[in-house]
């Protein structure tokens, strides 16, 4: 599971509840909540969390490739493979439900908990240095004596620390996040004894309640996990784990060439170079100060690689360059696959410009790809300009899936598009 590349965030369910009926009354509802921590099967689960700190362990100290020892699989195979495989509320391709803070506040949110699990996007950690300092809490994780379960009452294990975080969204909730977290974490507290601590701790409870469905899981992941190729940040840019699931929409094919005329920081590229070694990736933007960006993000990972590998590292198929979208120095018919998340309108560009942009755009793109097997997945909030510009531009792109995606808290959306067999001529003079 820890291996999937769309995921942020990787939680075993401890129970999931369809349809929950919440009291009307806030002391009834949130005394209900209290008196459910008593009736939960906390004991797979908890076995499940205990697997995961062991290997955790292991991957800091170990290549990936021996990351499970033929024990820790064997082991994995008895106490609850299945738990965590099926009960990992993670994995539609890229259902980016949205962090605590992202939700839109129709509930209250609890943005307090900055990295609650409600994002289900999931990533592998691999050897990420950034465990190495959350591994001090679980100093002895890997023995089994530390589970934690109350009623074992094994006075030489270590007490765990806990926080629940409560992610909610609806309006009909009679209680607000904080409280359901407060009164909820009160009954786990009791119920196994263990020290509530907000930051340094052992145990992560999630309470997520979206209207009426309840799911009470335990957090297998400290932190999201989706910025595993990044060092280099700008104001917008691409979550790995968001990333992975455009390129993984056009089915790339060895030697395909791929293309991202507008990059930012290089996100696309360089998680398709990572994942897709055997294609070519193309990278451009017209914004210098995204090209040095996506230029030092590239840079990190060769470095990383050198360090992970003792023998010469080959580097990686990829190729930044400045150009302007508009006008890209490609020539017609050569690229294969085109993905891109294109300006929102908002943090940069503006809603006005991408009525001109977004046409001019996609003529361009319509121009570089391979007629009748080029494809294109390109991410937008602006939805309206998009639709508008793709029925202007129908004869060079058919529309095929569309996924709604969570941005930030924004509702976007990425399509997959056909090349048709038209040529694209110079048609540019029609603008």
């Amino acid at each position: 599971v820890h291996r999937l590349r769309s995921v942020d965030n990787l939680f075993v369910v401890v129970r999931e509840f369809k349809d929950y009926q919440f009291k009307e009354n806030k002391e009834d509802a949130l005394k209900d909540l209290e008196d459910l921590v008593k009736k939960l099967p906390w004991t797979d689960p908890m076995r499940v969390w205990e697997l995961n700190n062991s290997l955790k362990k292991k991957k800091t100290k170990r290549k990936k490739h021996t990351l499970q020892s033929t024990a820790s699989k064997e082991k994995l195979n008895a106490e609850g493979e299945e738990e965590g495989t099926d009960h990992q509320e993670a994995s539609k391709q890229e259902d980016c439900a949205p962090n605590p803070a992202e939700v839109e506040p129709a509930g209250g949110q609890d943005t307090e908990e900055p990295q609650g699990v409600a994002s289900r996007n999931g990533e592998e950690e691999e050897d990420n240095e950034q465990s190495d300092a959350k591994e001090e809490l679980q100093a002895g994780s890997g023995s089994e004596t530390k589970a934690g379960e109350g009623q074992r009452g094994e006075g030489d294990a270590k007490v765990l620390k806990f926080r629940v975080t409560c992610n909610r969204a609806g309006d009909k909730h009679s209680f607000t996040s904080n409280e359901a977290a407060r009164d909820f974490g009160g009954a786990v507290q009791e119920h196994f004894q263990w020290k509530a601590d907000m930051t340094n701790f052992d145990v992560e409870v999630l309470l997520n309640i979206h209207n009426n469905e309840v799911v009470v899981g335990i957090a297998l992941t400290e932190e999201s996990l989706h910025r595993r190729n990044i060092t280099h940040f700008g104001p917008t840019t691409l979550r790995s784990t968001l990333a992975y699931g455009m390129l993984r929409l056009c089915d790339p094919q060895p030697t395909d060439i791929i293309v991202d005329p507008m990059c930012g920081t290089g996100a696309i590229p360089i998680e398709g170079a990572t994942e897709w070694p055997s294609c070519y990736h193309i990278a451009g933007d017209n914004n210098p100060q995204a090209v040095k960006r996506a230029a030092n993000n590239i840079c990190s990972l060769l470095k990383k690689n050198e360090n992970k590998e003792s023998s010469t590292s080959l580097g990686i198929p990829l190729d930044i360059i400045q150009w302007d979208i508009c006008n890209l120095p490609l020539r017609t018919g050569s690229v294969d696959i085109i993905v891109s998340d294109m300006p929102f309108g908002k943090r940069i560009g503006s809603k006005k410009k991408n009525w001109d942009l977004y046409p001019a755009c996609l003529m361009e793109m319509g121009r570089i790809c391979t007629p009748g097997t080029g494809r294109a997945v390109l991410l937008t909030q602006d939805k309206k300009c998009f639709a508008k510009a793709l029925s202007r531009m129908g004869h060079i792109w058919r529309r095929g899936q569309t996924v709604w995606v969570n941005v930030g808290g924004l509702h976007a959306a990425v399509y997959l598009l056909k090349r048709t067999w038209e040529r694209a001529e110079e048609k540019r003079s029609f603008w």
